[in-house]
């Protein structure tokens, strides 16, 4: 296995990485004090004691079994050489079965929870910056009518700033999220000073208690508590970018600790004054400093929002790479930080959906019964592929990944069915929007199947098909690339030049791209370079689900393989482009046709995705039927 460059840091960028980390990877989970102990209060009936103590202990021992325990001790260990995230971890699964059935059954589960992820990055933006804004109820209630339009505007100026990157964002964001937990840290002491017999709740006993007494409304209150371990994927998302110590150390040292104690100063205020249940978090605060919280808090619910941002764009990047999804544009705002990407479709439908939202639920009470059921479904599927991978790759003994799944799997599952309840109230909203995307990436991925084995069959091989070549046809002294799917066999592209044109370049280079189901394929496996008569070569170059693909770049490389471009200032790519029509022996349903043709118009072209010189490429066509 090949770690991460960041897993292997040197001591003096440990620091660095340490701060990036909890600017990045813990902005979504850091800011759920805002909201999370009122709304599971809320749902447990009320702030008395018993409930408050019960309550504080399940966010307790949540925080420390879910985050700590399997995220920050073992989920970060099934790395897939140093990278993270749930399609990195379904790859891995992926590769663990020889079975195709397993291996539809991983790629299943996988991508549902991939899809799932998408709910979670369209309601935190939504739920956070409302919390934040609702500050201004506690400064002055008549300013109520302002919360609604002064998140919109913020989500506004944070959608639109993403074309121009994170890179000069990023530099503040860690500063701000250590000072955003220093403060959660004050205010909770202060809270705790207030009433210290909260700490009681440390002991596991109160939450035993509240679901021995309560097992319903525990139940109930369990889809709350949720709200807590949002963002707990990101510990995993962001290995790559940060590596496995700083994020350990991050959440061990500061980001855990900070959390617990406010959460354990919202309780002690709730003890003393059970009416603070309106606004816990912002009556914890002095009056004094209201003002300057609302506006820190605001700039962290923005740097937890543009982290679920980052993700969705990793996401679907990796989705398109690894074919589950159709060529999106992707572009490049940073030229150090290959991960530094924007996608201008992924991050207008997001502002779209966020806008929709705020508008339509109003408050961050009312969004949170549509919060968490996301989550939930994105952890169990964390946990079921994590036990895979532990197991068969990791090596870990069958007693240990039987008492992860054992602890784990129920745990996530009894968080997504205490979340079920919230469907009426909006649960239905990232259940169906996940839903939706898990069929539409199987579809894109079954029509392609189909698309490809109809080329495979009506493309003769490429040895044969030299064999019979005639020497006697016209050449001219040139240079074509021909991009195809299949090295074995003729591009059509190629065959069509042949029968209409009548000629035959002197150099012809038949290139294939190869992705893997690892991030970063090694140098010394990347380009594979075969020579054939007729002055054919074929190219293989293999690049991993996190690499660029840049096609005049891999031809620079060539040359230390063996294969000299004869003629670079004439060099032509062909492309066979496709039009998909419906066949009269269907490989997809009517709908799935329907998205599947909508899916491969609104691709990019691969002139752009691969970033070929429009000047020189010519595009041949044909129709495939499907």
């Amino acid at each position: 296995m090949q770690p991460s460059k960041s897993a292997h840091a040197k001591p003096h960028a440990f620091w660095p990485l340490y701060v990036g980390a909890m600017g990045v990877v813990f902005g979504d989970i850091g800011t759920s004090p805002l909201y999370t102990l009122r709304e599971c209060l809320l749902v447990a009936g009320g702030a008395t004691q018993a409930n408050i103590l019960g309550v504080l202990s399940l966010l307790c021992w949540s925080l420390m079994l879910v985050v700590t325990v399997k995220y920050t001790a073992i989920i970060l260990k099934a790395d897939n050489r140093g990278e993270g995230g749930i399609l990195a971890l379904t790859a891995l699964a992926y590769d663990q079965f020889a079975s195709p059935s397993f291996q539809k059954l991983v790629l299943l589960v996988g991508l549902l929870g991939a899809a799932l992820f998408y709910g979670d990055a369209l309601i935190t933006p939504a739920i956070s910056v409302l919390s934040a804004v609702e500050g201004l109820k506690v400064v002055n209630p008549g300013l109520e009518h302002w919360v609604q339009p002064l998140s919109l505007v913020v989500l506004f100026m944070l959608f639109g700033a993403q074309a121009k990157g994170t890179g000069q964002m990023g530099a503040w964001f860690g500063p701000v999220m250590l000072a955003w937990f220093g403060v959660l840290a004050v205010f909770g002491v202060a809270g705790i000073a207030g009433n210290p017999t909260i700490l009681t709740a440390l002991n596991p006993l109160h939450a035993v208690s509240f679901i021995w007494h309560n097992p319903w409304l525990a139940m109930l209150t369990m889809g709350a508590v949720i709200l807590a371990v949002t963002g707990a994927e990101a510990l995993y998302a962001d290995l790559g970018h940060y590596g496995r110590k700083p994020i350990q150390w991050a959440w061990l040292t500061c980001a855990g600790p900070c959390l617990l104690i406010n959460y354990f100063g919202q309780g002690a205020l709730l003890l003393n004054t059970p009416d603070a249940l309106s606004n816990p978090f912002y009556l914890l605060v002095p009056s004094a400093l209201l003002w300057p919280t609302v506006a820190l808090a605001t700039a962290a619910t923005v740097i937890a929002s543009q982290a679920v941002i980052s993700g969705a764009f990793s996401l679907t990047n990796q989705a398109i790479q690894l074919g589950y999804l159709p060529r999106m544009v992707v572009r490049h705002t940073s030229q150090h930080h290959a991960g530094q990407i924007y996608l201008p479709h992924v991050n207008w439908l997001l502002l779209l959906g966020v806008v929709v939202l705020v508008l339509t639920f109003g408050t961050s009470s009312a969004l949170a019964g549509a919060y968490g059921i996301a989550v939930a479904g994105t952890m169990l599927t964390t946990s079921l592929l994590g036990a895979v991978v532990l197991r068969r790759r990791n090596g870990w003994p069958v007693a240990g990944v039987i008492l992860f799944a054992a602890v784990f799997v129920p745990l996530n599952a009894v968080f997504l069915l205490a979340n079920l309840p919230k469907v009426p109230e909006g649960g239905w909203l990232p259940l169906a929007l996940g839903l939706g995307l898990w069929w539409l990436m199987r579809t894109w991925i079954k029509g392609r199947k189909a698309s490809q084995a109809m080329l495979h069959a009506h493309s003769p091989l490429l040895e044969s098909f030299l064999k019979k070549l005639d020497a006697t046809l016209p050449h001219i002294t040139r240079t074509a690339v021909f991009m195809t799917g299949d090295i074995n066999h003729v591009p059509p592209a190629l065959m069509y030049n042949l029968t209409h044109n009548g000629v035959w370049h002197t150099q012809v280079i038949i290139m294939k791209i190869s992705l893997t189901r690892v991030p970063r394929c090694p140098t010394a496996e990347k380009i594979r370079v075969q020579h054939f008569p007729h002055g054919v070569s074929t190219v293989q170059a293999t690049y991993g689900f996190m690499e660029q693909l840049n096609i005049p770049h891999l031809l620079t490389q060539l040359p230390q393989h063996g294969l000299e471009i004869r003629h670079p200032e004439h060099l032509s790519y062909f492309l066979s482009t496709h039009t998909y029509v419906p066949s009269a022996h269907k490989a997809l349903n009517g709908w799935e046709e329907r998205a599947f043709l909508l899916m491969d118009k609104l691709a990019v072209n691969a002139v752009t995705f691969f970033h070929l010189p429009r000047k020189q490429v010519i595009e041949l066509g044909n129709h495939i039927e499907i």
